[in-house]
């Protein structure tokens, strides 16, 4: 996952205090991010292999320009990233990395389904939904430079660093 520069990641954590007043809960199991790849186990050799990749790849900004979400019943208000080459190909360089070497990987991050994102909220009711996009409009779009890279233990909730910039 990529963590953002102090600017970006107080304007999240803004928009999330502002959920938080209006009784819905933000999504803060992780400081503010995007996710590249998700999968159940990441082996030592996989990981020191997207360490030593990822520190070759020039990383773009990220901008988060579109409140949104799926067009699912995941409940999820996000703000969209901007998807272009240049984030496509480090997601690709990431995957080709990751290939036959993960355990359970994610269909949602995998290349041609991954839609970036930042998660404002989730998991909530279709009422609380509509209410989140009422009190996170107008979100102003943000330019969220990558700060890390890191591998995020959803069990512990321990954040390894792959790359600092």
């Amino acid at each position: 996952m990529a963590l953002f520069d102090d600017e970006a990641d107080t304007a999240v954590r803004t928009l999330w205090s502002r959920l938080d007043d209006a009784g819905l809960p933000a999504a803060r199991r992780f400081p503010p991010h995007v996710t590249f790849a998700m999968a159940t186990d990441i082996p030592a050799k996989t990981r020191t292999a997207l360490r030593a990749d990822l520190r070759l790849l020039f990383i773009p900004s990220l901008w988060l320009h579109s409140l949104s979400t799926f067009a699912t019943t995941e409940h999820t208000l996000m703000l969209g990233a901007v998807t272009d080459g240049e984030l496509l190909a480090v997601h690709s360089a990431v995957h080709d990395v990751l290939a036959g070497k993960v355990r359970n990987p994610n269909s949602y991050y995998l290349p041609g389904s991954w839609i970036p994102h930042c998660t404002l909220v989730e998991g909530v009711t279709e009422a609380e939904m509509v209410t989140a996009f009422g009190v996170a409009f107008p979100a102003p779009p943000i330019e969220a430079k990558v700060h890390r890279m890191v591998i995020a233990d959803t069990t512990t909730g321990e954040l390894e660093t792959l790359v600092t910039r």
